[in-house]
């Protein structure tokens, strides 16, 4: 189970999907409020066509009794400027989210003798003028023209004055709210609007009117039910999806670990991965480690050989030692002390060579030491007769045991080809030190001058063991040489022959 989920197929898949999740839950959200919005704005707009068609009743005169509140099933409430509710639906049992909770305005009165006929209707209710309803002493009796503007407090004619709205004008501000409302027996949650109207014979009124949200409501289920049950199929099916292209992607990458798994157990550097034939990561991949194991054959084969070359040159000179030494010691007269000093040494130089090669191999780096490489070719020339030296001091920085390594191998490749002279030039091109060394040989074929830094070659005429060395030393030079960022070429000299140039970086 750990190996399944830690796999780069499932860790694809579980990221696609919980990307695509979080899409589509942040899509159905976005989707679901607007949708709620919409229809909210809907239902604001019956509910304020509805207000508004109460409000211009009243501003055109109509009295409560007159007004149309049951036209369209829904809940009406008229409240005046005190909060008493005046007028509302029949059906209305149950209301909240307005400005009032009640549902019955208040009972109309009987109009009393000699009061001109005004009643309660027209006072929206209010009882606050029962104190002289009847009395012929107070001497009100305005008739029923005055509109119930007898009383005080009612929103009458002396109350005008502080009205927010003008006489018989309707607001054009609306304000909504939301709440619930019983009507007919049936109860339902509603958006009010509310409008504001003033009618000069009833003062400032407000009239709330609901539309329902039913719809509103219904909608918003309809559409999270469908998410709710294509939310986890749609992720199902992106699961899947995602598995099965993946799989497919790195259908390539199982065959480059399949090949690699079995070129380990066959230590068959010779097999290589299989290259899709597409222009992916993929493909690029196969192709490096393609060529990585083409550079590690490459490099295991020369090591074989270099093996097999060493343990070539070493036992000629163990077995002409072996040979003097048993000869000398069976007839001590026939010893030849010269040859077998000339062996030792030989083989003692190869095997300095061969150590050095093991520590350029394992990645030795140089030291940092400056010197003056003038001082080192001085000293090293000194030591060759024939060889002459020509230019100007030169700071490198490096071994100066390894560069010495480097000057002596050049110096006695070039004695052991020349015929009369060996000529050392040192000079500076701009961030360049510049040694060559030149012969008046018979010079380095152009189809050679590459193979001869290889190990343990040596050309036709250079074979001799006795004159020509181990094949060793330009592959030394050209090793050191790299390893201190420079490089080692040959090439021709101008007076003929053989010309070997060494750049190293100069004095920064």
């Amino acid at each position: 189970m750990r190996g399944l989920f830690g796999s780069v197929r499932a860790k694809a898949t579980l990221a696609a999907t919980v990307v695509v999740a979080i899409a589509l839950v942040a899509a159905g959200t976005a989707v679901l409020l607007s949708l709620r919005s919409n229809l909210n704005g809907q239902a604001g707009t019956q509910a304020e066509r509805s207000a508004r068609e109460v409000a211009a009743d009243l501003s055109g005169g109509a009295s409560y009794a007159r007004l149309r509140l049951d036209d369209d099933q829904r809940p009406v409430q008229v409240v005046d400027e005190k909060g008493v509710l005046v007028a509302a639906s029949e059906d209305l049992r149950r209301v909240s989210g307005t400005g009032t909770g009640a549902v019955k305005p208040r009972a109309p009165r009987t109009a009393a003798p000699g009061s001109g006929g005004a009643t309660a209707d027209d006072h929206g209710g209010d009882d606050s003028g029962d104190d002289s309803g009847g009395d012929d002493k107070s001497g009100d009796d305005r008739g029923g023209d005055d509109g119930g503007r007898g009383g005080r407090g009612r929103g009458g004619g002396e109350d005008d004055d502080h009205a927010s709205l003008e006489p018989g004008r309707i607001g054009a501000e609306v304000s909504f709210s939301e709440g619930s409302a019983t009507l007919d027996g049936d109860t339902a949650d509603y958006r009010f609007a509310a409008v504001e109207v003033s009618v000069r014979s009833k003062g400032a009124l407000t009239v709330y009117a609901g539309a329902p949200l039913t719809a509103e409501q219904a909608a918003v289920r309809t559409a999270l039910t469908v998410m709710l049950i294509g939310l986890p199929l749609l992720l199902a099916v992106v699961a899947a999806v995602t598995w099965r292209v993946t799989r497919r992607a790195l259908r390539p990458v199982e065959g480059i670990r399949s090949e690699m798994a079995a070129i380990t157990a066959s230590e068959d550097l010779a097999r290589r991965v299989p290259v899709p034939d597409t222009r992916d990561e993929v493909a690029g991949l196969a192709r490096t480690t393609n060529e990585t194991l083409a550079a590690l054959e490459t490099s295991v084969e020369r090591q074989r050989r270099f093996v097999a070359d060493a343990s070539h040159e070493l036992r000629s000179p163990i077995a002409s030692l072996r040979t003097q030494l048993e000869v000398g010691a069976a007839h001590p007269e026939l010893l030849d002390v010269t040859g077998a000093v000339e062996d030792t040494v030989r083989l003692q130089r190869l095997a300095a060579d061969l150590l050095l090669l093991a520590r350029l191999d394992a990645g030795e780096r140089p030291s940092d030491t400056r010197f003056d490489l003038a001082a080192l070719v001085r000293e090293e020339v000194s030591r060759r007769p024939g060889v002459t030296m020509a230019g100007e001091s030169a700071e490198v920085a490096g071994s100066r045991g390894q560069l010495a390594r480097v000057l002596g191998n050049l110096l006695d490749n070039a004695r052991r080809h020349a015929r009369d002279r060996v000529e050392v030039t040192l000079r500076t091109e701009g961030p360049w030190t510049v040694l060559e060394v030149a012969d008046d040989g018979a010079g380095v074929p152009a189809a050679e001058r590459e193979r001869i830094f290889e190990r343990f070659v040596r050309l036709d005429e250079a074979r001799g063991r006795d004159d020509g060395g181990a094949g060793l030393g330009l592959a030394i030079a050209r090793d050191v040489a790299l390893r201190h960022g420079g490089t080692l070429t040959a090439g021709d000299a101008r007076g003929g022959g053989a010309l070997f140039t060494l750049r190293l970086p100069g004095h920064a």
